[in-house]
Order: structure tokens, then sequence, then C-alpha cells
């Protein structure tokens, strides 16, 4: 039966772990000890999943206690860019902030040493079993946002509702932050509309929208200031150029391993 896989990616090891069959809750598993070469490792880590049968991986995201990006998350995303391009099953990240803490605590009130050699290896695999329970929690609460700007499949089409009441449908691009503001662009699905030897090159092909509001009364707010939408326009262009070399960051890192 498909299982839903979990990682717990560091430098030197990844912690393993697996849902049930039903995906109701997550079992710490083993620890794969990396050997240096970034490939190899991303590729190990896939046969993994794939001797599970498992039909969706989580991994996990390492962030500062603030939620900001640190030099450890972009290592990490190297890796998980890496493992998308040859993974036949969705890919997606979890916020993983304080679950190696939690793991530690755990490990030591069951009474295992600091220093005991086996808790650095129980450490990874609880670490990411505590990844994986949050995913199914919020995967029960229904947390649609989430998904969104996480799903890396195909399908990954959101719908708008103009000041018509007409549906209108968009493919996400990236969901980016500039200057400690977030914001999404995205790219209009159908049929283009007809526009004049003026507007063909105008770039209005690309909408890009601020985000504003909380993780639960989160709105799409327009850009009215020029200059902003110039600013933030590029500054998409910078990432999603990033985004879209992951295969050569992966290499580059990997020659540094």
């Amino acid at each position: 039966m498909e299982q839903i896989v979990a990682f717990d990616i560091g430098d030197r090891r990844i912690g393993v772990a697996f849902s049930d069959p039903f995906g109701e809750y997550a079992m710490p598993s083993d620890t794969y000890f990396r050997t240096g070469d970034f490939q190899r490792d991303v590729a190990a880590i896939f046969e993994i999943a794939k001797s599970r049968n498992a039909a969706l991986i989580v991994c996990g995201l390492p962030l500062n206690a603030d939620g900001t990006e640190s030099v450890q998350t972009q290592k990490t995303k190297r890796f998980i860019d890496a493992l998308r391009k040859i993974a036949t099953v969705p890919v997606l990240t979890e916020d993983e902030r304080f679950s190696t803490l939690q793991a530690r605590g755990d490990l030591v009130q069951m009474g295992m040493s600091a220093k005991h050699d086996k808790k650095k290896k129980n450490v990874d695999s609880l670490a990411a079993a505590y990844i994986l329970e949050r995913y199914l929690e919020e995967k029960k609460r229904g947390d649609s946002m989430k998904e969104e700007t996480n799903n890396y499949e195909e399908d990954n089409i959101v719908t708008l509702v103009n000041e018509d009441g007409e549906e209108l449908s968009f493919e996400h691009l990236l969901t980016f932050e500039y200057k400690k503001e977030w914001y999404i662009a995205l790219a209009p699905v159908g049929e283009p509309e007809e526009t004049s030897e003026d507007e063909e090159d105008s770039g209005e092909e690309i909408v890009i929208y601020h985000l504003v509001g909380g993780e639960e009364d989160e709105e799409l707010e327009t850009i009215d200031d020029d200059a902003l939408l110039d600013e933030v326009f590029a500054e998409f262009c910078n990432q999603y150029e990033d985004f879209e070399d992951a295969d050569e960051a992966a290499e580059l890192d990997g020659d540094e391993e």
C-alpha cells in the first residue's frame, strides 16, 4: 500500500520517517549517512522512498525562529530541488522549526544520554517523524493554501474571482519574498486576449500580487505603485531564474562536496 515518506535533511545525516498506509500517523525509521557525493545522496534518498512505494515525499525546511531563511535553508532547498528533478511522485516541503529540539527533548526524557552514540541517529529519524506528523495534521485540517504554495505537481492552478464575479484561472509560478514582504507571481491560463501591437511586449502575461494578512485570512492585493511593481518584477525574474537553474546549482553544490 502507498505511504508518505518524510526526510529531515542535514549536512551529514538524513532522518527518515514513514506514514502508516492510511496516512494517519508517522513512524520514525532509519538514518541515512551522506557520502559527500551530492547526486549519489539525492538518488539514494529517492530509492528509500521508492522502496516503501511512497506516493508523496515531504522534506523538512529549516527556518530561523522568526520564519526567515538561513544558509542552511538554501542548502536544503538545493537538495530538494535536485530530488524533485528525479522523483516520480510529488515532493513537498514542511516547516521543521523546533522538530530537532523536540526530538532531543523526548530522547532525554526516555533516558538516552546526550553522549549516547545512537542518539544522533535517533534524533534525525524522530525529527523526520515530527515533520511528517505536522504535515498530516495540516492535511487533516484542510490547509489548502499551504498545499497550493508547496505543491509542484503539473496541476498547479489557482482560481481567482474578479470584481465582476468572473472566475479566472492562473498557473502559480512563484511565491517569493522581497524587502520582508511576500508576493505571488501568476500566469493566466487559457486563451490569450487579443492585444494591440503596442501591448504585445508589455509583459502582462505575468501577474504579481502582494500577499497580505495572516495565514487564516490571506488576501491578494494589487500593486498600484509602478516603481515598486518594477522592483518586485525584477526580483521575481532573479528568483525564478534561480529556480529554473536548480539543476546547475545542484551540480555546483555536488562539486563543492
